[in-house]
């Protein structure tokens, strides 16, 4: 394929054949595209010379790349392709050059929620009898499979994985789509026939400038990535989600909007809790349904209704959408019921990891709690630090007994990072480093009636400290606690 089949145009009007793209020097072959792009830290282009001398035939980069290396191009015959924006540049060569997507593809965005949503659209797809995937903070997941390194993964590697899955017969796929993924320009070229925004509050200020440049990058899925006329589906009980709903409506989307508020498309009517889920009643075009969920927490509602308005955002029948709710299930490491003690008290574990999320998931866990709630949670190193008090006081909030331990402390010192969850937290909060101690201290506390939960790092398999990873589940050392406590081990 040539380079101005990949939507590139070279220097002194070269068009070289392609052979490969890669965004990392060392994978550069024999006539190869190397996008050498611009970094938090260091400019890509620092790494032309060994592109060169691995072959490329084409480089991709910015006018500061371009300067970077202008020495080294000047004496090379590889054609040079300056883009504005070359992640956007990029993207697009990536979509062109692996050609094949699933056939109907959605996205979610939000601060909380993604995981779930893009797993429920998928459930609900295959329900309906579609092949489908989801994409996102799991890998993906359905009719095709494959790991992932990120949320939302670069460019080569999210259209690699579409062609594989669309190569496999997926017809269907719902993705994640994050801050960074968004700002980053890595769904330009992804096409979507629809869109969501679940809800919005603090997190990743330690990328973003601040709310209102976080907010930005969220919007980009609804005022850049969407073509006019796609479906757009809004909570707008969130808000900023008014706010999302009006740039839909500006860009001419189709918006479709969830909520509590009179005026939502999917409304909901009410709720009815107990120990094993909910019952939901909603409208939809002044219709009203009743349904069962085997979910556990208020917030899957909105989650539930997000999925669902997508399904038929995407092209399917209402009715039967609704028909499939009742069959849905929680994502691993949401909500997620990990233990029973034999005195009926519950252990569940949840990915929240930001003051609003843990502030959510607390509230929404206590209609199903006859007893008290206890929290074990923690908060990440070298993450914004903004949230750790925030968190500490969402817990002191909303929580009957509140242990604060080690998350991921990456490179930071754990006691310092738990001394500033500790301040928002309050003096009766327990103070324990060892997250498995905490853990099995949590188990050992609980009373016929009360339930757990273990909030932070949900479906991951391994505790980041220092440079180091270490295996660690929390439904494992929870199902491990209830195990010991019970005289079962």
């Amino acid at each position: 394929m040539r380079l101005s089949q990949l939507g590139l145009r070279g220097d002194k009007g070269r068009d070289p054949e392609v052979m490969g793209i890669a965004v990392d020097s060392r994978q550069v072959g024999p006539g190869w595209l190397f996008a050498a792009l611009p970094g938090s830290s260091v400019h890509g282009a620092e790494f032309i010379q060994y592109a060169l001398r691995q072959g490329a035939g084409a480089v991709l980069t910015d006018r500061q790349g371009a300067q970077i290396a202008a020495d080294l191009l000047a004496g090379s015959d590889a054609a040079l392709v300056v883009a504005e924006d070359p992640r956007a540049a990029l993207s697009g060569a990536a979509a062109l050059w692996f050609a094949r997507q699933p056939e109907t593809m959605v996205a979610v965005t939000g601060t909380s929620g993604k995981t779930s949503v893009a797993s429920f659209t998928r459930q609900i797809w295959q329900a309906l009898g579609h092949k489908a995937i989801s994409l996102g903070t799991m890998g993906v997941q359905g009719d095709y499979q494959a790991k992932l390194a990120h949320t939302t993964p670069d460019p080569l590697t999210l259209h690699r994985v579409l062609a594989e899955a669309a190569a496999a017969g997926v017809t269907h796929a719902a993705m994640e789509a994050s801050s960074h993924g968004l700002d980053q320009r890595r769904l330009d070229g992804v096409r979507l026939k629809a869109g969501a925004f679940t809800n919005f509050s603090q997190d990743h200020l330690d990328y973003h400038k601040n709310f209102d440049d976080y907010f930005a990058a969220k919007a980009l899925l609804f005022d850049h990535v969407l073509d006019e006329g796609a479906g757009a589906v809004v909570n707008i009980d969130d808000p900023r989600g008014r706010q999302m709903a009006g740039i839909a409506r500006e860009r001419g989307l189709q918006l479709t909007t969830i909520g509590k508020d009179e005026g939502a498309d999917l409304r909901i009517l009410g709720q009815r809790y107990d120990a094993t889920g909910q019952d939901l009643r909603f409208s939809w075009q002044g219709q009203a349904h009743l349904v069962r969920l085997a979910l556990i927490g208020g917030f899957q509602v909105e989650n539930v209704l997000a999925a669902s308005g997508l399904v038929i955002a995407a092209g399917d029948d209402p009715a039967r959408v609704f028909e499939t709710l009742p069959g849905l299930t929680t994502v691993r490491g949401r909500m997620e019921l990990a233990a029973i003690r034999e005195n009926g008290a519950a252990v569940f574990v949840d990915y929240s990891h930001k003051p609003g999320a843990l502030a959510s998931a607390l509230q929404s866990l206590r209609p199903h709690v006859m007893g008290r709630i206890i929290v074990v949670f923690g908060a990440g190193g070298d993450r914004d630090r903004l949230k750790r008090p925030l968190m500490g006081e969402a817990a002191r909030d909303f929580a009957d007994v509140v242990f604060v331990t080690d998350d991921n402390p990456r490179s930071e010192d754990p006691a310092a990072i738990r001394a500033e969850v500790m301040a928002g937290a309050g003096p009766e909060a327990i103070e324990v480093g060892d997250r498995a101690e905490a853990i099995l201290r949590g188990v050992d506390a609980l009373q016929p009636g009360d339930a757990l939960l273990i909030a932070g790092k949900g479906h991951e398999t391994g505790q980041i400290i220092g440079s180091d990873v270490y295996p660690f589940d929390d439904a494992e050392q929870a199902s491990v606690a209830v195990a010991a406590l019970d005289g079962k081990i």
